[in-house]
């Protein structure tokens, strides 16, 4: 014999034990329906719901409010240690107000992003948090039409979006200071793609701090990484030695490139820290056990995410509020793969750059 299932309880039941009319009930758990209940009589109504095991039906909720309490989340790169810790501080953040969070991954393609941004508003999210954006993105404005946005990690040259990132100024300030204490004056720099923010602001705070320290700006110690991954590191440490200038350290756009450089000038018989410095940015998950560990900018990724769904429900709560743009302080965080620099590492250099000659 087949047990019966327990019918759902509703509203009417909760209103039958407590003795109140349904829309009393409604009110008491619908905290923004701005009709004010007795507080006795929502405790009251409360625990009923409790012991009932009343569970509210979200579809009849959405219905009625024209919200979903869902926050679709976007993000390049799932697999990228970044963005997990970024992801928890969302998680975090909504669960307070009260929503749930949709995730996304566009492995950095922007059309896949367009079909992710419209399935999502298809799906009745209330907003967004997107940390897959580029510094122009043209379909943005008209995909995310009539719904709060907030960027996180990265931003957009159109200041009404709102944004969380971090002090990527500072951070590279930091790191060409510390290179200089330690005697480097031909500092090479491997650069993010400047299409997204990070990319961008880094590379022209590496421009201003090194003029700013009157060191070498030879073209030719500069070059631009197409992705924020491992074989972009690599691909443009062997720009730096087919060109053949000298340098004795080298500013990465981030961990992931610092560790792909580190690679490349290995293979080439170049130590570091020996022979050539290397420092990174983001300090991912692990940059400490890396041989050598890397010299890196130590970013907030968790309460970047916490900050960002907290910016999010204030917009969507909130009738009119002005964009709000937060910047996170960083920290450095020295390593092993940062040293003094060694006056015969120009000459292995130039050795290496014989072999790719």
């Amino acid at each position: 014999m087949k047990s019966r299932r327990k019918a759902r309880v509703g509203l009417k039941d909760l209103a039958r034990e407590v003795g109140v009319h349904v829309s009393t009930v409604s009110r008491a758990l619908n905290p923004d329906s701005g009709h004010p209940v007795a507080a006795d009589l929502i405790a009251e109504i409360r625990k009923v719901s409790k012991r009932l095991g009343y569970r509210q039906n979200l579809a009849a909720y959405s219905l009625k409010t024209n919200r979903s309490r869902t926050i679709g989340v976007v993000v390049p790169d799932i697999t990228d240690s970044v963005f997990p810790p970024i992801i928890r501080g969302i998680e975090d953040g909504l669960a307070q107000y009260g929503y749930v969070a949709m995730l996304a991954n566009t492995d950095g393609n922007p059309r896949r992003q367009v079909r992710v941004l419209e399935t999502m508003r298809a799906r009745g999210v209330d907003g967004l948090i997107l940390a897959s954006v580029l510094r122009t993105d043209k379909t943005l404005s008209q995909l995310a039409a009539g719904l709060p946005v907030v960027t996180v990690s990265r931003r957009t040259d159109d200041p009404r979006f709102s944004s969380v990132v971090h002090d990527e100024d500072d951070g590279i300030g930091r790191l060409v200071t510390h290179l200089v204490s330690l005697g480097h004056r031909d500092i090479a720099c491997i650069a993010g793609p400047q299409t997204v923010s990070t990319g961008f602001s880094r590379y022209n705070a590496f421009l201003r701090h090194r003029d700013h320290a009157g060191l070498s700006a030879s073209p030719a110690l500069v070059t631009y990484a197409r992705a924020f991954n491992e074989s972009e590191g690599e691909r443009c440490a062997e720009e730096f030695l087919v060109a053949g200038a000298p340098f004795s350290a080298v500013v990465c756009a981030n961990d992931r490139l610092a560790i792909g450089a580190i690679s490349a000038f290995r293979r080439h018989g170049i130590a570091c820290p020996d022979d050539v410095s290397v420092t990174g940015f983001n300090d991912m998950p692990l940059a400490d056990r890396l041989s050598p560990a890397l010299t890196t900018v130590r970013v907030q990724h968790s309460k970047a995410g916490f900050e960002a769904a907290g910016l999010l429900v204030d917009l969507i709560e909130n009738e009119a509020p002005e964009p709000h743009h937060l910047v996170l302080p960083v920290e450095t965080v020295v390593r092993n793969s940062t040293a003094r620099c060694a006056l015969a590492a120009g000459a292995r250099m130039s050795e290496a750059a014989g072999e790719q000659a």
